[in-house]
């Protein structure tokens, strides 16, 4: 049996097929000066071919009838490709380090992948698997290696293979495909958000699969309980039959809720949003029930290039969000980069706490401009859907005072211009901050909404950096601290008749669900495929006996006391 990482749930059964790309091998012997020439025009040959191939797939992708977002993965590639940047030192290691054309593509893309393993940011790691792709893709071409073609797949199988790019996946014929096994990857991968969307039970991480199973071997993929078995007995084979009859069971009460309030059985009403890390996450949003976008994170619109993205560029983006999802909210958080989240063009120096440093709006110092200019581009698609603007990373009352004085002087910019807005778009701020929860009754005076960030507030309330596996096991987010503080903030904002959210991952924990209930919070914003599991629990609790229970789990000392009590409570719900 194989166990790796679930990022689609379901269970079938059927043979497998292994999937191995061809091993490369580069030369890194040193080319004379006469080979120079010769092997810069290889490389400018091939990269042109490596275009024109992507260039195909979002061809493909278009006839397929797939959204414009899944074709912005491939757009994203070309982006990287003809970078600049990436040309000038792939060709400074051919001129001046005698590399073979291959050897220096190859040499490059190796250390900006090492430079985004450093990096503890999950969306950046992500961005792996994409540097991968074109690393293989140009050398590929650059040594007349085939690269296979995917889409000659004619039978149902459960596809295994060490890893598959968002291009492999693009040209599988997904209805022969019943189920897909990964040695590499993770959740939140370009190639995991496909799967997904495309409702196929996926298992990745896995590290051996491509070695443990041979092509034909029959297997049973279970990514419910993160479970894959090769030529299983009778025995296992009917104890998975129960558990597939049960989660069809369960995912049919699930699909019964998905446009059900989230409501108590007292009558309580919770507003259930979606976290979004670009437009083609909408998809599942809308699949999965959502009443709107709790928290749309725009960094993907500034990372993966060489200068920012223009007014007109955003504009449209958020334009076309607003447009989908119109008349439920969404709620566009301004950009959120520093800490471990880099640009290249951005004037972020290197710093020994960077978590601590220039981050978030506090860039605003040294890039005005980036902020302004998204400012007018959410203000401008306002228009055409029910857009709210929040701002991350506030500790003061005075930051907010200089963000609404942006804000004033962006909307007389647009005046000007005769550009139509939503004049009262509501502004929230992100409470991620000790400091900013403290505050909150005075910072709720001067915004419409707060959304509570927990991942962060947990991280820099408790001292414990998150993407430090060494000390993971500090990071609670029942520790009695982190939640006062919480109940604290809450109060506040409702004694200033403020609404109050969370968007951070204990939001779609249902476990604390009770909890988070028993506070008072307004709205609940997580992944969206976390949304009928925790609106399922929701409509099992009653407000006033959550309200009752986080009472007197508030006076409570220690996390491992308040995680026994929800325990007992929920036995008994």
């Amino acid at each position: 049996m194989v166990k790796g990482i679930p990022v689609s749930p379901g269970i079938v059964s059927g043979k497998c097929l292994i999937f191995k790309k061809e091993k490369i091998t580069i030369n890194y012997q040193k080319i004379s000066k006469d080979q120079i020439l010769e092997e810069i025009d290889s490389f400018y040959k091939n990269r042109k071919k490596s275009v024109d191939q992507i260039q195909s797939i979002k061809n493909l992708l278009k006839i397929k009838k797939m959204d414009k977002e899944k074709r912005e993965i491939f757009e994203g590639h070309i982006m990287l490709i003809e970078d600049e940047e990436f040309e000038k030192e792939v060709l400074s290691l051919i001129r001046e380090k005698h590399y073979c054309a291959s050897a220096a593509v190859t040499k490059v893309i190796d250390f900006q992948i090492s430079k985004l393993q450093e990096i503890k940011n999950e969306y950046l790691k992500n961005r792996i698997s994409d540097f991968k792709d074109i690393q293989e893709r140009i050398v590929k071409n650059i040594l007349k290696i085939p690269i296979v073609n995917l889409s000659i797949i004619s039978k149902g199988v459960v596809l295994i293979a060490e890893d598959l790019s968002p291009s492999d996946i693009i040209q599988l014929k997904m209805d022969k495909i019943i189920g897909l096994v990964t040695n590499h990857g993770n959740q939140n991968s370009h190639f995991s958000i496909i799967a997904r969307s495309m409702d196929i039970p996926t298992i990745v991480g896995t590290g051996r699969a491509t070695e443990y199973f041979k092509t034909d071997d029959y297997i049973v993929l279970d990514s419910i309980n993160n479970r894959i078995y090769k030529n299983p007995s009778s025995e296992i084979i009917e104890k998975i039959k129960k558990i597939k009859k049960n989660y069809l069971t369960w995912k049919k009460e699930l699909n019964n809720l998905r446009y059900l309030p989230a409501i108590t059985l007292d009558n309580r009403r919770i507003i259930l949003q979606s976290n979004v890390g670009s437009n083609e996450d909408i998809e599942l949003v809308k699949k999965n029930g959502s009443e709107g976008i709790g928290l749309y994170r725009t960094e993907f619109l500034f990372m993966n290039r060489s200068s920012p993205p223009t007014e007109e560029e955003q504009f449209q983006t958020y334009k076309k969000a607003a447009e989908i999802m119109n008349p439920k909210p969404i709620i566009i958080r301004t950009i959120d980069i520093g800490g471990d989240k880099f640009v290249s063009y951005m004037k972020i120096p290197k710093e020994d706490n960077p978590f601590l440093g220039l981050r978030a709006i506090r860039i605003i110092r040294n890039e005005e401009e980036i902020i302004l200019s998204q400012l007018r581009a959410i203000l401008r698609a306002s228009n055409f859907g029910n857009l709210k603007i929040m701002f991350p990373m506030v500790i003061s009352l005075e930051e907010i005072m200089n963000l609404k004085n942006k804000l004033s002087f962006v909307k007389n910019q647009l005046n000007c211009k005769k550009y139509t807005f939503k004049e009262n778009i509501e502004i929230g701020i992100m409470i991620e901050t000790p400091s900013a929860a403290i505050m909150s009754k005075e910072l709720a005076r001067e915004v419409d909404f707060f959304s509570i960030g927990t991942n962060d507030l947990i991280q820099y309330t408790l001292a414990v950096d998150r993407g430090n596996q060494s000390i993971s096991h500090l990071y609670d987010p029942l520790s009695p601290s982190v939640l006062r503080l919480m109940k604290m903030v809450i109060s506040n904002a409702h004694y200033e008749g403020k609404e109050v959210g969370i968007c951070g991952e204990l939001a779609s924990d249902e476990f604390a669900t009770v909890v988070l209930i028993g506070m008072g919070l307004d709205k609940l914003s997580m992944n969206s495929t976390s949304i009928p599991r925790v609106k399922k629990q929701i409509r099992k609790l009653k407000f006033q006996e959550s309200k009752e229970f986080t009472e007197n789990i508030l006076k409570m000392s220690s996390s491992r006391s308040i995680r026994l009590e929800i325990k007992r409570f929920l036995r008994r719900s």
